[in-house]
């Protein structure tokens, strides 16, 4: 899958709109991720107005990209009633990963911004944001790429990193 080798993180995207059913496919890559006990914890706030992201990248440095992007996704979670508390942020990053890729795949740049579990930045996002019942825990832009040579091929496989039980 060419996408896991040409995805980078995006920060500066074109004034071009990512259609409704681009959308729904990356969300849909999201929910198609592997989630511990099948508890799948995420839910999603897609934003494309301009001025709440502004006030986003104004407010969170760490997304100062959000003011070019098309749209945000904060991806959030519900922990009440999980089975296994403890890996709802291994499922969460799960589902964010698969949207990265299927944007990817569209030809659609991201960048995924965390959030949890810094409070000031959650504080901010809920504010930001009016959210009550869930937890935020990233915010992703999208948006197609300024620069379409940033998605392209770069050699990261390093042999050292591997090692071998003996």
């Amino acid at each position: 899958m060419k996408e896991i080798f040409i995805r980078r993180s995006i920060r500066k995207y074109k004034d071009k709109k990512i259609s409704k059913e681009d959308l729904e496919k990356i969300l849909r890559a999201a929910m198609q991720a592997p989630s511990a006990r099948n508890q799948k914890p995420w839910h999603f706030l897609v934003c494309d107005n301009k001025d709440v992201m502004t006030k986003v990248s104004e407010e969170l440095p760490n997304v100062s990209m959000a003011k070019s992007a098309d749209l945000l996704i904060v991806f959030m979670a519900q922990k009440d009633n999980l089975l296994i508390p403890d890996k709802f942020e291994q499922d969460m990053s799960a589902c964010i990963q698969n949207s990265l890729l299927e944007a990817c795949h569209l030809g659609i740049g991201s960048c995924w911004c965390g959030i949890y579990p810094d409070k000031v930045r959650m504080s901010k996002t809920i504010n930001i944001f009016n959210i009550k019942d869930y937890e935020p825990f990233a915010i992703v832009t999208f948006g197609y790429p300024e620069n379409e040579e940033d998605l392209k091929f770069v050699e990261r496989y390093d042999e050292s990193r591997i090692h071998y039980y003996k």
